[in-house]
């Protein structure tokens, strides 16, 4: 037996990975300490001995009770058994009430007595899947303001249009240009501008607060707001509520031809999404076409598409 090979124990037992031992029928034949105190620490049902367990047996049985990893872990492992490949990989999250996790499990096969068994092992990846994690939300969240950015935009809106759709609910998008930016630039220098943008982005962050919510940064000094299950008079408070605390800022801008202190310009458009209706993209420009509007109407307003 595999389990009685001592010298293979005492390597398996010292490894820091959670190691099982199984043949070719995936009855177990060895695990080893780490595996044991894993088990024991996250309540497994199995936590006294593994002998006579299957571990593809055990998977099937995940499987069956609608757990997709236990289907793909028993695939991949009786895949790797039929071909000729050294080893075979499987990422998977194993996240806990507490803490997030995720382990990599790694098949390899070797030959005792002219018998074949499989080494399965689990190594715990967290720390690099967490760094993953963070790299990847960085790169969706404007690095200026500390809110989601256009990419982020792009993927949220759709999401939301379609889900409008489903729900037969209204949804609103309004996008916001801060009026005469440049002048506010010229005037008091970029490191002003860049404090402005980021106070703008702070404030912005009151005014999301349902999950249909976004707020970002779209381009330059302009912003946009998705506001899900909400109709255009719900969306026009809104947007009258944040130019009125943008104003309370008191944002110097005495070059402004508006106002000596900062305001914003707004273009707003609401749809009702269905098999028939508009796509997002129109939304989206009529939206770009109000702001117009109001730019060009004086600023420091919103416009509302009819």
């Amino acid at each position: 037996m595999v389990n009685s090979n001592e010298f293979l124990g005492k390597v398996l037992d010292n490894m820091a990975d959670h190691v099982v031992v199984v043949d070719r029928s995936g009855q177990i034949l060895y695990v080893n300490r780490r595996w044991c105190e894993f088990a024991e620490d996250n309540n497994c049902g199995i936590t006294d001995s593994w002998a006579g367990v299957n571990y593809l047996q055990e998977c099937d049985r995940a499987a069956a009770q609608g757990d997709a990893l236990g289907l793909q872990a028993a695939q991949s492992i009786r895949d790797f058994m039929a071909s000729k490949k050294s080893h075979c990989y499987l990422e998977y999250p194993c996240h806990s009430p507490e803490k997030k996790r995720w382990f990599m499990m790694s098949v390899s096969r070797f030959a005792l007595n002219r018998r074949q068994y499989y080494v399965i092992t689990h190594h715990d990846i967290t720390q690099r899947k967490l760094a993953e994690e963070k790299v990847s939300k960085m790169a969706l969240i404007d690095s200026l303001t500390g809110i989601p950015n256009r990419r982020y935009f792009d993927t949220f809106f759709l999401q939301e249009w379609r889900r409008s759709r489903r729900l037969k609910s209204p949804l609103s998008l309004a996008i916001i240009d801060i009026d005469y930016f440049k002048l506010l630039n010229d005037r008091y220098g970029h490191q002003a501008g860049d404090e402005c943008l980021r106070k703008i982005g702070r404030l912005l962050k009151d005014f999301v607060r349902r999950p249909g919510d976004l707020c970002a940064r779209y381009g330059g000094e302009e912003f946009a707001l998705v506001y899900g299950n909400t109709d255009e008079d719900e969306a026009r408070h809104l947007l009258a509520d944040l130019s009125e605390a943008i104003r309370q800022l008191a944002i110097p801008n005495e070059a402004s031809t508006v106002a000596p202190y900062l305001t914003v310009s707004a273009g707003l458009a609401t749809a009702r999404p269905d098999d028939s209706s508009d796509s997002p993209y129109q939304l989206i420009a009529k939206a770009d076409r109000q702001l117009y509007l109001a730019k060009d109407g004086g600023r420091n307003c919103t416009a509302v598409a009819s």
